[in-house]
């Protein structure tokens, strides 16, 4: 009997584009094996799009290839979407290739910079292989990304590396898809790649091979010398972190007063040595972005004193490139890996820059000669019970592009500048955004013009041309001086936001809220931002969402005599705070007997309080930040001047800390209003110092009573405008007792919570609230 056989189905062409985080990334190479398995053709190439793939297959190969692809994808690869199209056309006759870059509208992403993986570790130290020693190994897998890029798409040309012409053996590996160095454009090794050397002040240098410098290196740290490492991002100050008096002399040198120093430790059971690590803050050490982790120093830590004084956490982090593995192995001890700088100035990333800016505060340099095209901080998380929460965004995170949520797809593009501490744009539109790093604090002109380099640098690797510029409202903040000048340079529409409704904004967009969502209820305390009653706000209940706000509660406005000069003397919040609650003459009463007292009464107080009372040079402010300075000098830490900012609150975390279980809070005062007043707190507070009640755990009533309150209002709030969730945000709530205490009680009144996670809660996240906010305004 004759049967009829039907005819296979023919293949087709497809034209497939991948966007997310898929350049330098090692996708390419999955994207030949793939097909190359499967025995498809076509080609695989970069565009300013991401990745094209042009294939030749029947339907049902297609699907596989698509769930293969996203199986497989690489570990420092994010496929954000896949895009299917018909081609066509005929197959080509030699299989499937990799083919050269393409041009067009730039909407890739840059991955960020990624710590030194295991296959590259166990080269650099295998004495066999050919990169042995080598501070520069690198694989699609890890090394520098954003640091070296100039311009996408990314190929070598295209970043730092292009000086550096490969050797056969690197060309080999560059080219053979089979290879995971394929397409690695910082590919290098000792025969062809950058090279270190050491300088003394003097200018001599000892050069030789990577084993004798680092060893050389090595010796100088141990001898209690001071080194200024070049690193992936930038310069680093290194000593021994057991040395007390090498840790003390980079201090003074720096004139970096007592904000706590980074550390770095060979490896997790060294740093298990100085400080308990948990589960998830093991995996956060050990993740391709090696963030700083803030961590619970153990008892009796032998680091030095002046690491991290007054503070029970320590900023650890692991080696991130091959030249911090290998110079760790050789050392026995953990390092100070500070940002090599005069105190809140930019970090040093070019070569003749830290000879120039770090003479007198290191005494020996240990360079290379790979440029840094962009300048990358360290990153700082912290993890406790609602998960991890991103301290400041830099190197290893930025600049990841974040997918927006729903309602915000249209092509509007968006500058928006943040604000003047913790520096930090984005860039918004089509569906994402691009938080720059951390960027430092404005108020100093080189940090302003670092500023103005990365935005040049992200405007001209993404193609952004913003047709809307961001700022805050603040008249005197730098950064909105800077929006106005670039709106008129590029003829662009300027808005101003309200800080925060910022920062609410920045909150609810991490946690991927829709534009047509709900409003919610905002709990926004930091330390001072413009507020539209002309006052300075800080303690702040926001009902609002993307596009608008009401404020409904907020701490009682008290006076900031001297103004900006009240957020470095707590002193000064101190009196302002007792002046409101008792009066111009209250240091005549009980008061006057205590500690602190005695000590205003020496800063010429009739001076203080005519400001207070008269208005001069005293604006109001509803401030969490400053309810915390008048704490911390009450209780005699910080009194006299705050040396960086936060140094209060992070104080008084550290002394409530051991007593926060069994702190009670203080009697509350009646819920009955939009003014929250803090009389009682007060009158609690000195009745304990006066009764000579542990300094400690008065600080955990503090920290109680205050949490009390806020979810107290919280509620209330919640109730009589029918909101179920609430969003956290403002410095404040990097302090992990009021975090965990507000959404501990929230949580078990059954309200919803979103908390920051991959986006700062304090000011290094307020770009991304401004962006979302204009983008909401242009529709």
């Amino acid at each position: 009997m004759n049967t009829l056989l039907a005819a296979p189905p023919a293949a087709k062409g497809h034209l497939i584009r991948v966007s997310g985080l898929v350049q330098g990334v090692g996708f390419r190479p999955t994207v030949w094996r793939v097909a190359t398995a499967m025995g498809l053709t076509g080609h695989v190439r970069n565009d300013a799009a991401g990745v094209e793939i042009a294939l030749w297959c029947i339907d049902a190969e297609l699907a596989a290839f698509r769930q293969r692809l996203c199986d497989g994808c690489p570990p420092l690869a994010r496929i954000d979407a896949i895009e299917t199209t018909d081609l066509e056309g005929l197959p080509p006759a030699d299989g499937f290739t990799i083919v050269a870059s393409a041009g067009g509208a730039v909407r890739t992403g840059v991955v960020p910079d990624a710590a030194c993986c295991a296959e590259c570790l166990a080269e650099i130290l295998d004495p066999r292989d050919r990169r042995y020693f080598y501070p520069f190994a690198n694989c699609t897998h890890c090394g520098p990304r954003l640091s070296i890029i100039e311009a996408i798409p990314y190929d070598r040309s295209s970043t730092s590396m292009k000086s550096f012409v490969m050797c056969e053996a690197c060309r080999a590996e560059y080219e053979n898809p089979a290879e995971r160095r394929f397409h690695a454009q910082p590919i290098a090794c000792p025969n062809c790649g950058p090279r270190i050397w050491l300088e003394a002040e003097d200018g001599s240098v000892f050069a030789g091979g990577s084993e004798r410098v680092i060893d050389e290196a090595a010796a100088l740290i141990r001898a209690g010398r001071i080194l200024a490492v070049k690193g992936i991002g930038g310069f680093h100050l290194a000593c021994v972190a057991t040395d007390d008096d090498a840790v003390m002399r980079l201090r003074s040198r720096k004139k970096r007063d007592g904000k706590p120093f980074a550390l770095m430790g060979r490896d997790l059971r060294q740093i298990r040595e100085f400080a308990l690590i948990s589960d998830e803050e093991r995996d956060e050490l050990s993740s391709p972005a090696a963030p700083i982790v803030l961590l619970h120093r153990r008892a009796k830590c032998p680091v030095a004193p002046g690491v991290a004084p007054d503070h029970d956490r320590l900023g650890f982090m692991l080696p991130y490139t091959p030249l911090h593995h290998l110079l760790m192995r050789v050392l026995d001890r953990p390092i100070v890996l500070t940002s090599a700088n005069h105190s809140g100035e930019p970090q040093c990333r070019d070569n003749n820059e830290a000879r120039r800016e770090l003479h007198g505060i290191a005494d020996h340099w240990l360079m290379h000669d790979r440029a840094i095209v962009n300048r990358l901080d360290d990153s700082v998380v912290r993890c406790d019970q609602h998960g991890v929460s991103v301290l400041r965004r830099a190197r290893g995170l930025a600049p990841s592009p974040m997918p927006l949520p729903s309602g915000f797809e249209s092509p509007h593009s968006v500058l928006a500048t943040g604000g003047d501490l913790k520096g930090a744009f984005c860039l918004a539109g089509n569906g994402k955004a691009l938080l720059s790093q951390h960027l430092g604090d404005l108020a100093e002109p080189k940090s302003q013009a670092a500023w103005r380099r990365a935005l040049d640098l992200y405007n001209n690797l993404f193609d952004a041309k913003p047709g809307l510029v961001v700022t805050d409202r603040h008249p005197a903040y730098r950064s909105r001086q800077i929006g106005i000048e670039l709106a008129r340079e590029c003829g662009a529409r300027l808005i101003e936001v309200q800080h925060h409704h910022a920062h609410l904004a920045s909150c609810i967009a991490g946690h991927g809220r829709a534009l047509d969502a709900p409003p919610l209820l905002g709990v926004v305390l930091d330390g001072i931002g413009f507020g539209d009653d002309g006052t300075i706000w800080g303690g702040e209940f926001l009902l609002g969402d993307y596009r608008r706000y009401k404020r409904l509660a907020h701490f009682d406005a008290i006076a900031m005599p001297g103004g900006d000069q009240a957020s470095r003397e707590p002193w000064r919040n101190a009196y302002a705070h007792l002046h409101a609650a008792f009066g111009p003459d209250f240091l005549a009463g009980p008061v006057g007997n205590l500690p602190f007292a005695q000590a205003l009464a020496e800063r010429r107080p009739s001076i203080v309080a005519q400001m207070i009372e008269r208005g001069v040079n005293a604006p109001l402010a509803s401030s969490a930040g400053r309810l915390f300075d008048a704490c911390a000098a009450i209780l005699g830490t910080c009194f006299e001047l705050q040396s960086y900012e936060g140094q209060t609150g992070m104080e008084l975390e550290a002394l409530a800390n051991p007593f926060i279980e069994e702190a009670e809070a203080w009697a509350l005062p009646p819920d009955d209003g939009s003014i929250i007043r803090w009389r009682g707190l007060w009158e609690a507070l000195l009745r304990d110092m006066a009764a000579d009640v542990e300094i400690g755990l008065i600080a955990a009533r503090f920290h109680r009573t205050l949490i009390a309150v806020v979810s107290r209002t919280t509620r209330r709030l919640a109730r009589e405008n029918q909101v179920d969730t609430i969003a956290l945000s403002g410095g404040v709530f990097q302090n992990r007792l009021m975090l965990e205490g507000v959404f501990s009680e929230l949580s078990a009144a059954g309200f919803e919570l979103l908390a920051h996670t991959d986006v700062p809660a304090n000011d290094g996240g307020l770009a991304l609230g401004q962006a979302m906010i204009g983008l909401a305004a242009l529709g």
